[in-house]
């Protein structure tokens, strides 16, 4: 194994892991108020309702394919009566539709982006920066599933390589010659998804790490006219907030 595939899948993967946890700390320490998403909605919201859900629930079920594909080994799957065969045909039809989804969505979200002026306006550097790395990554995922499915080059077996790879390096232990052995779209997938998490706690991707759990118990929102012509009975609103009983 060469010193570049040392750099690569035994120390690059330490590097993503730390910048991803350092970063995050980092941000909610010093740059809290930022923590958001920077939402464009009130400038255009009719593609937005059509790319949005496409890009996430798409991207939802990417993120389960890999959970799935990267730390559930390959015996278990063979144990439950799973067949190669059969994960594998459930792999790429489902991947495949997750991916076009995800791939679909985020063209939509670049196109409405560059198209609404007041959207465009809006977009810094930093958010083109992660809008590359995303799509880059997103790209390389798709040729990896036609590598695997052997659509490009030879059909090859990620559980018995890359899978393998990534949990010995949760467990401390990296095994990056599994790695160093995979095909060419393995390797850019995996090195551009590591770039990803580096730079993800920096962008407006940091707002996946929150959940608004709290929404779903907060208490209903009263609203009442303020002109006086609502229901009869219904007295003129008073400035400021006033005490609601539940």
């Amino acid at each position: 194994m060469t010193s570049l595939d040392i750099l690569l899948w035994s120390v690059l993967p330490y590097v993503a892991i730390g910048s991803f946890i350092f970063g995050l700390v980092w941000r909610y320490k010093y740059d809290k108020f930022n923590w958001t998403t920077r939402s464009s909605q009130i400038y255009e919201g009719r593609m937005l309702r059509i790319a949005s859900p496409l890009f996430h629930l798409g991207l939802f079920a990417v993120i389960g394919g890999h959970i799935v594909g990267l730390l559930i080994p390959k015996s278990w799957t063979d144990a439950l009566g799973i067949s190669q065969e059969m994960y594998h045909l459930g792999a790429i039809t489902m991947g495949g539709f997750a991916g076009i989804a995800t791939l679909l969505g985020i063209t939509l979200l670049i196109y409405r982006r560059r198209t609404t002026d007041a959207v465009f306006a809006a977009t810094t550097k930093n958010d083109k920066t992660m809008y590359i790395f995303l799509v880059a990554t997103l790209l390389a995922g798709c040729a990896a599933t036609l590598s695997s499915a052997g659509v490009i080059g030879t059909e090859h077996n990620y559980r018995e390589t890359v899978s393998p790879w990534f949990r010995s390096i949760l467990l401390l232990r990296p095994d990056g010659i599994l790695m160093a052995h995979t095909p060419l779209a393995f390797r850019i997938h995996a090195v551009v998804g590591m770039l990803l998490f580096i730079i993800w706690p920096f962008t407006r991707l940091v707002h996946a790490m929150s959940a608004p759990f709290t929404y779903i118990f907060r208490p209903p929102i009263i609203y009442r006219t303020r002109d006086g012509r609502g229901k009869p009975g219904n007295r003129k609103a008073r400035p400021g907030w006033e005490r609601v009983k539940y």
